[in-house]
């Protein structure tokens, strides 16, 4: 897959993670992982360029005597995600065409 188009789907993956309540690194993994192998030094990349974008925000705080970051999806973090969902319409309707079969062109 182009790494480009595969560094935009993780992001958006990110972000749907987050979108229903705020998250913390390996949860984000673990709720990713069916769907696509994410280790912790690619996610937290992710992560700090998606707060770096403003799509979601950061806050520390204390879990079992550690800090922990909880991230939290921001409204342009939503609003990305709804773009994607129309972007994906047409994604879908481009893999159609290249992927019909025997069909003669008229």
């Amino acid at each position: 897959m182009d790494i480009q188009m595969k560094r935009g789907l993780l992001d958006i993956c990110v972000l749907a993670a987050i979108k229903d309540g705020e998250s913390y690194g390996y949860q984000i993994i673990k709720d990713i992982s069916p769907y696509v192998a994410v280790s912790e030094s690619t996610l937290y990349p992710i992560l700090r360029r998606l707060e770096g974008s403003g799509l979601l925000t950061v806050r520390s705080a204390e879990h079992n005597g550690r800090l922990r970051k909880y991230y939290c999806i921001a409204p342009a973090g939503k609003e990305r995600l709804d773009s994607f969902s129309q972007e994906w319409k047409e994604i879908m309707a481009i893999y159609n065409f290249v992927t019909r079969e025997g069909k003669a062109h008229e």
